[in-house]
């Protein structure tokens, strides 16, 4: 296992500093052990997770499990990958949620095209990326319609909606508050997004 680790690990770097074709990352990617995200032909690992990560990503994916349940709509974890064809991009959203019929790149079903709501939380080292490069990428996505930002430093979430080909941005920042989202036909408590989260001080 340690010797499998150390590979990837060098298989990444290495992969990291020359440029590579979609269909290197993709034979690459469903054989590595950890996931990377593909920008512009370059490799990039994505960083591990923390305790309050999860716990609000989990939250967030049960909160959308139990509406749409008995709907056709279909809820990914981060396991999920995203390609976002007009900018090269291949990611993987903390939470996913897609309508109608999901379409993927290919027999793998492991890379979905059409994603309706993308959910990010927010992490010191990819923060600056998800609020702006990453968001005008996913903003070439003609199917995604909400576009969600989750702090994890303390309650705080933001929402981009698409309205007539702009993105209205709508703030919660008390646990009161309540996520809605129209393109799903869901709705988030904040007191549930963050239920059993402790802020680090």
């Amino acid at each position: 296992m340690k010797t499998t680790k150390i590979l990837g690990e060098i298989m990444a770097t290495v992969a990291s500093k020359i440029l590579l074709t979609p269909e290197d990352y993709l034979l690459m990617e469903r054989e590595a052990e950890f996931k990377s995200e593909y920008r512009n032909g370059k490799i990039v690992a994505m960083p591990r997770a923390n305790r309050q990560h999860n716990l609000i990503t989990g939250n967030i994916l049960c909160g959308f499990h139990r509406q749409l349940l008995e709907q056709t709509d279909e809820v990914y974890t981060n396991i999920m990958r995203i390609k976002v064809s007009d900018s090269g991009l291949y990611t993987y959203p903390d939470v996913v949620v897609v309508c109608n019929e999901p379409r993927f790149e290919d027999s793998y079903f492991d890379t979905l095209l059409n994603p309706t709501v993308i959910v990010e939380v927010l992490s010191p080292s990819t923060e600056t990326y998800d609020r702006n490069d990453k968001f005008l990428s996913y903003q070439t996505l003609a199917s995604l319609q909400e576009y969600i930002l989750v702090s994890q430093k303390g309650v705080g979430v933001e929402q981009y909606v698409r309205q007539n080909g702009t993105w209205i941005l709508r703030e919660f920042q008390s646990l009161e508050d309540v996520l809605q989202l129209a393109s799903i036909e869901c709705s988030l408590a904040l007191r549930a997004i963050y239920a059993k989260v402790k802020f680090l001080r």
